[in-house]
């Protein structure tokens, strides 16, 4: 992979060892796919997904000393995601008119998957109709399957206000789906 092999240099100026480097590339490979799927549903536009997960893994890069061994990579990476994506949001808010979160998966499906694929395009129309900041907390208990004490302490926020939001979360995510279910799909 090019990208990877661009970053092997860069491990002697951020202080890493070679081992950590090595590390991080693996990780850099192997959760590249997570990192595209978690942004989508977090509902980063597709013409923005590539500069977003760019910026994640720079971060993810600049604090990779500082990950906890101990505790999951993925809560760690969802939180690292979640902020670059806000950073992302707010700073294209102020340069460039926002346009609705893009939720049409333009890949040909096969005959046997359509509903399937309907069903999938019904949800992610219906989480981009929910608040950030309570998407991110369902996305990470229900999808991701994060403790909730995880998912608190990875968005920096009180476990009782993390069960507040998940809560809202679903009961909101349910009324969308019931309004958008009563529409037709475009």
């Amino acid at each position: 992979m090019l990208a990877a092999e661009k970053l092997k240099p860069l491990s002697n100026r951020a202080g890493l060892s070679a081992a950590a480097g090595d590390e991080y590339l693996q990780v850099y490979q192997r959760e590249l796919d997570y990192l595209l799927a978690t942004l989508r549903r977090l509902g980063v536009p597709s013409h923005d997904v590539e500069d977003v997960v760019h910026d994640v893994f720079l971060v993810m890069y600049r604090r990779w000393q500082d990950y906890d061994r101990n505790r999951p990579l993925r809560p760690w990476l969802f939180s690292i995601a979640y902020r670059v994506w806000l950073t992302h949001r707010r700073k294209s808010r102020r340069e460039i008119p926002t346009e609705p979160a893009e939720t049409h998966d333009h890949a040909p499906a096969p005959d046997e998957v359509v509903a399937a694929g309907q069903t999938r395009q019904l949800l992610l129309r219906g989480l981009t109709e929910l608040p950030l900041e309570r998407r991110a907390v369902l996305i990470m208990h229900e999808v991701d399957e994060v403790p909730m004490r995880e998912v608190a302490a990875q968005l920096g926020i009180p476990l009782f206000t993390a069960y507040s939001r998940l809560r809202k979360a679903r009961l909101e995510l349910e009324a969308a789906l019931g309004r958008l279910q009563k529409g037709p799909l475009e």
